[in-house]
């Protein structure tokens, strides 16, 4: 394994790795937080990281894979949400300073879900004020498009195409209403898909 490009591989790529302990998801963790604190300044993806509590999640995610109760292919997989969907003890802003304090005593059910599958938080991605469309506005700062930072990345999931397109994250969780995952996924140069209406739990968001 060349682990100096474990972050450019495949989620199904990282997951095998993981599987087989020919990894360690602190390893991959830390490589994804390392991304971050390179990039995320000039990107704007993020709009919080959660580093200390990824890297103690990621410990807690191998010692499991390493006593045999391995969860399956998500299992010490980095990834990120963008920062409309609520996190338990985690600020949730919407991308508004209305919301600047906001810090839920729940998680969405798609969280709850990603974490009882083993998968590592690491942290919340920046969007388009209330997730709104037309001329953005982004009160924790304009995110740049990846591959020319003078243009739009897409809205309103920008983050979450910055940060899969840049590799700072194994994959990522937007929101969809008329565009907001297919817009920046297309701006951005990855794959966005939004799932059939009704199939992913809303509750928490």
């Amino acid at each position: 394994v060349k682990k100096p490009g474990l972050i450019f591989l495949s989620l199904s790529e990282q997951a095998e790795l993981l599987m087989k302990r020919q990894i360690s998801s602190v390893e991959l963790t830390s490589a994804y937080i390392k991304r971050i604190e390179t990039l995320n300044p000039k990107l704007n993806a993020y709009i919080t990281v959660t580093a200390e509590d990824a890297l103690k999640s990621a410990r807690k995610a191998q010692a499991d894979i390493d006593s045999g109760d391995y969860k399956g292919p998500l299992h010490g997989i980095p990834f990120a949400v963008k920062d409309q969907i609520c996190t338990k003890g985690i600020k949730t802003t919407n991308s508004s300073t209305v919301l600047g304090d906001y810090v839920p005593n729940f998680d969405a059910t798609i969280i709850t879900k990603l974490k009882a599958a083993g998968a590592i938080l690491l942290g919340k991605l920046n969007l388009s004020e209330f997730a709104s469309g037309g001329r953005f506005k982004y009160p924790y700062g304009r995110p740049r498009n990846p591959w020319n930072p003078d243009y739009e990345p897409g809205s309103s999931s920008s983050g979450s195409g910055i940060a899969t397109a840049t590799s700072m994250c194994s994959t990522s969780i937007g929101e969809d209403t008329s565009g907001s995952i297919r817009h920046p996924s297309s701006w951005c140069g990855v794959v966005g898909l939004r799932p059939t209406w009704g199939r992913v739990s809303r509750y928490g968001l």
